[in-house]
C-alpha cells in the first residue's frame, strides 16, 4: 500500500466555510496544496473578493460564494450550486465563527443567541445541506472546528464555549448517524493561534502573551500552518477509520495543569 497516496486530496472538492482569511484561509490553502479544488463562502461580497485575490496571489482557482450559515434558504442554494458548477462536495469544514468577549451577566439573550446561531446552528445547516449527496457519492468527510473551549471554560466566553461544546457533541452525533454510510465527521480543535485578529494579545510584555506561553507546553503559540497537517488529514482516505474524534492541536495545553507558582 502507498501509505503517502493515502494522505492525497487529489480529485477531491472541498467546501471550507468562512474561508477568506485567517485559519480557513489556511486550512483551504493547504487542501488545494493537497489536490483539492476549493470552494469557500463569507457573508458578503467584499470578504468573498478578498478571499478570491488571497486564492489567486496563492495560485489557487477557488470558487466563492455569498452565503450566510445561519440561513438554511441559502445555504441549500449554494450547495446546489456549487453541485451544479464544481461538483459533489467531497470535504466539508465547518470553520466560519465569531466569539463574543462579554462577561456572561453583562452579555444580552440576542447576543449569546447570535454566537450560538454561527458557530452551532451553522454547522448543523451546512452539514445538513451536504450529507444527502454525501450518502450517494458513496463517501465524504466533515470536519468542525471546534476549539480548547469544546472541554475548558474561561471567563467572558461563555457563549462560545457552550457553542463549540455543543459542536463537539454534534460532531459525535453526525458520525453516530452517518459513519455506516463511509462518512467521517471529526473536530479539529484550534489551541491559541497567532492571527491578525490575536496581534494585539501577543505583544511582548502583555501579561495575556505571557499566560499563554507558560500554559503550553509547547512554549508558543500555534501558527495557522499548524492546522494544516491535522485537517489533510482528517480529510483524506487516511483517516478512514477514525470518526467522532476531537482533534486538538494545542501544543499540549489540555494535558499540562501548569507550573506550580
Amino acid at each position: 500500500m502507498d501509505y503517502l497516496k493515502q494522505f492525497s486530496l487529489e480529485g477531491k472538492i472541498a467546501l471550507v466555510t468562512g474561508a477568506s482569511y485567517g485559519i480557513g484561509f489556511a486550512i483551504a490553502k493547504g487542501m488545494a496544496k493537497a489536490g483539492a479544488t476549493i470552494v469557500f463562502n463569507d457573508i458578503n461580497q467584499e470578504l468573498v473578493n478578498k478571499g478570491l485575490e488571497a486564492y489567486k496571489a496563492e495560485g489557487i482557482d477557488a470558487k466563492g460564494y455569498v452565503c450566510d450559515v445561519t440561513n438554511e434558504e441559502q445555504v441549500n442554494a449554494m450547495v446546489k450550486q456549487i453541485e451544479a458548477e464544481v461538483g459533489v462536495i467531497d470535504i466539508l469544514v465547518n470553520n466560519a465563527g465569531i466569539i463574543k468577549r462579554i462577561p456572561m451577566t453583562e452579555m444580552t439573550a440576542a447576543e449569546f443567541r447570535q454566537v450560538i446561531d454561527v458557530d452551532l446552528n451553522g454547522p448543523f445547516i451546512v452539514s445538513k445541506a451536504v450529507i444527502p449527496s454525501m450518502i450517494k457519492k458513496g463517501h465524504g468527510k466533515i470536519i468542525n472546528i471546534c476549539s480548547m473551549m469544546s472541554e475548558l471554560g474561561r471567563e467572558t466566553v461563555s457563549a462560545y464555549a457552550a457553542a463549540k461544546g455543543g459542536l463537539k457533541m454534534l460532531t459525535k452525533n453526525i458520525c453516530s448517524e452517518y459513519g455506516a454510510y463511509n462518512i467521517q465527521c471529526n473536530g479539529l480543535g484550534p489551541g491559541y493561534i497567532a492571527t491578525p485578529q490575536t496581534a494585539p494579545l501577543r505583544e511582548e510584555g502583555h501579561p495575556f502573551n505571557s499566560f499563554i506561553i507558560s500554559k503550553t507546553p509547547a512554549g508558543r503559540w500555534g501558527q495557522p500552518e499548524d492546522l494544516v497537517g491535522p485537517a489533510i488529514f482528517l480529510a483524506s482516505d487516511a483517516s478512514n477509520f477514525v470518526n467522532g474524534h476531537i482533534l486538538y492541536v494545542d501544543g499540549g495545553i489540555l494535558a499540562y495543569i501548569g507550573k506550580q507558582p
